[in-house]
């Protein structure tokens, strides 16, 4: 069973950076997305970066320029660098893997990490 687990989250003041990391219970190099998604109260899981077959990267338009996503193979975990941080990037941001084995998809999820921006 895989398993992704979140960290990172804290609060922090506007303009301010955090790093997330998501540790997988095998190589990351076996998904080919991984991701971070966000959700706030009230709003729907959005994008905000993912990573295909470790170097493709895609971000949503509201962190485009702010939030960088990598990876790292030995340590089989994906980060997600996040700077000039603003109080509408609070979020609950989740981690996300999609593996495919013999045609068939599987998404996976972790618990979540909560990111709250405020003075």
């Amino acid at each position: 069973q895989v398993q992704l687990v979140e960290s990172g989250g804290s609060l922090v003041q506007p303009g301010g950076s955090l790093r997330l990391s998501c540790a997988a219970s095998e190589s990351i190099a076996s998904f080919v997305i991984m991701g971070w998604y966000r959700q706030a109260p009230e709003k729907q899981r959005e994008l905000v970066a993912v990573i295909s077959n470790g170097r493709i990267t895609n971000y949503g338009d509201a962190v485009k320029g702010r939030f960088t996503i990598s990876g790292d193979n030995a340590k089989n975990t994906v980060y997600l660098q996040m700077n000039s941080l603003k109080p509408e990037d609070t979020a609950v941001y989740y981690c996300s893997a999609v593996k495919i084995v013999i045609g068939v998809r599987y998404d996976y999820w972790g618990q979540g990490t909560q990111v709250t921006v405020s003075s």
